[in-house]
This record gives structure tokens, C-alpha cells and sequence, in this order.
């Protein structure tokens, strides 16, 4: 039986290094489906996908969000609980060049360029969460204390 063939991207080579335990999951990828349908594809809670969120505060330096699949960034209470003016989402084309992945497999892992990442806080809480590998189709899933370790994200209370 062969094995299913899984893509080797920035963000797995960070996470092998890191000695980070994951899973790893392969989905039909669906132009604009976001989180619902990776959710439905592998069987698990729209709420346990994390989306990985590139914006920009009004100086337009970059920043990473995650958050929840089935929730908003409130981008108010963002940029005041970070102490900025305002913070908006970034242009694909604009969150393609910070993150060095292409919308849609952006991974909060080995991004192109350093950003801040803010985790929402109850994401923590959850026994196991699913999140981009870096590529299109590809999640992978690993305990959340896993990510607090390796990206060191501030919390922040901003779903909705």
C-alpha cells in the first residue's frame, strides 16, 4: 500500500526541528471554503481550525492573527488591546510577500518575514487544535501548548 505523500514545507521543517509532535491532513482544497469546509473534509470542529490571519496596522507593518474558524477578528478591539490606531486585513498579494506562503496555506510557522502573532486566548484551551501546514489543502493537527511554545504569540481576547 503506498503512503499518502505529504508536502514538506517551511513550517514542517520548523515543526520537525522544534521536535513538535503533529499530524498531518490532506483535504480537497475549495477556492474560498475556508475553514468549513477543511472542518467538514477532515471531520473535526469548525471551532478547533485555526485560521492564520495576515493584517496590517496603520503604519502597515504586518501581524499574524489566529483565530478560531468559526469566529471574526473584532479589529477594533485588536488594535486597541495592542495599542495601535487601527488594524486591517493585508491584500492577498500583500500577505502572500510577509508570509512567504500564497492565501488560503498561509501557516503561522517559518513565515518569510518575523511578524508579531497574537493567538486569540481561548484557543489555548482546546484539547487539540488544526492549522495551516503551509500549503493549500494541507492542516496539520498538534496540541496548542505546541504552538504557545514554538511562536511565543501574545494572547489576546478579540473573537467574535
Amino acid at each position: 500500500m503506498a503512503k499518502e505523500k505529504f508536502p514538506v514545507t517551511p513550517a514542517i521543517r520548523l515543526l520537525r526541528e522544534k521536535k513538535v509532535p503533529f499530524t498531518e491532513h490532506l483535504y480537497a482544497y475549495e477556492d474560498k471554503g475556508g475553514t468549513a469546509v477543511s472542518s467538514r473534509e477532515l471531520g473535526v470542529d469548525e471551532h478547533a481550525v485555526i485560521k492564520t490571519l495576515v493584517m496590517e496596522d496603520e503604519a502597515a507593518r504586518p501581524l499574524i492573527v489566529l483565530m478560531h474558524g468559526d469566529r471574526q477578528v473584532s479589529t477594533k478591539e485588536l488594535a486597541r488591546q495592542i495599542n495601535c490606531k487601527t488594524v486591517t486585513p493585508c491584500a492577498p498579494a500583500t500577505a502572500d510577500r510577509h508570509s512567504g506562503y500564497q492565501v488560503g496555506g498561509t501557516s503561522p510557522f517559518a513565515t518569510r518575514k518575523a511578524m508579531p502573532i497574537y493567538l486569540e486566548e481561548t484557543i489555548a484551551e482546546l484539547p487539540r487544535i488544526y492549522i495551516n501546514g503551509g500549503k493549500r489543502g494541507f492542516l496539520i493537527g498538534l496540541d496548542p501548548r505546541e504552538l504557545i511554545r514554538v511562536l511565543r504569540p501574545t494572547l489576546v481576547k478579540v473573537g467574535i
